[in-house]
């Protein structure tokens, strides 16, 4: 049965069909939110970690949600809020600053059994760790998940203006890294 997304939003309220709503959610948005955040923090097991830290807080939070943005916005916030929490409290654990921490878990990547990149992708992901934070995000956004301006909007509350210009900065720093590296 197809539901429409407010009354999906209730079934996952209502706690008589929540436990098949949530499922059903999951089932949804697991690989788009797995790849947000994988894009953020490179490692599979750590995005595991914080896809499941995602999809608690979604299943704790869920009377919260308002409806003042669509659900899969509300839900990619706090994805990318668990992956920069998560990225801090590493950083902070580790006593290192976070562009340190950047260019650990890119070295990492080149061992990462589950990074099946070639050895362009690799710099690709060189050149984004360079790029200030909402410039990454931006950029991981629209490249990797092709998503829409006003998508992108939604989710970060800011203009589309300030996105594109996000990006067409992100992009030329990165062709710039690219062309010397």
């Amino acid at each position: 049965m197809q539901y429409s997304e407010d009354q999906f939003i209730e079934r996952l309220k209502d706690s008589s069909s929540s436990q098949e709503a949530f499922r059903e959610l999951i089932a949804l948005y697991k690989e788009r939110l797995y790849w947000h955040i994988r894009n953020i923090v490179k490692d599979h097991d750590d995005t595991d970690d914080i896809l499941q830290n995602t999809f608690l807080k979604i299943f704790r939070n869920i009377d919260k949600f308002k409806g003042d943005s669509k659900l899969y916005s509300w839900m990619y916030r706090i994805a990318t809020n668990e992956s920069i929490t998560f990225l801090n409290k590493k950083s902070r654990r580790l006593q290192i600053t976070s562009e340190d921490l950047q260019n650990q878990i890119i070295d990492n990547l080149e061992s990462d059994v589950y990074f099946e990149g070639s050895e362009i992708q690799l710099k690709l992901q060189k050149a984004i760790s360079t790029l200030p934070d909402r410039q990454q995000q931006v950029f991981n956004m629209k490249y990797f998940q092709e998503m829409k301006y006003r998508e992108m909007a939604e989710i970060l509350n800011t203009s589309e203006g300030a996105l594109k210009a996000s990006y067409h900065h992100a992009a030329k720093k990165i062709e710039e890294f690219l062309k010397t590296n």
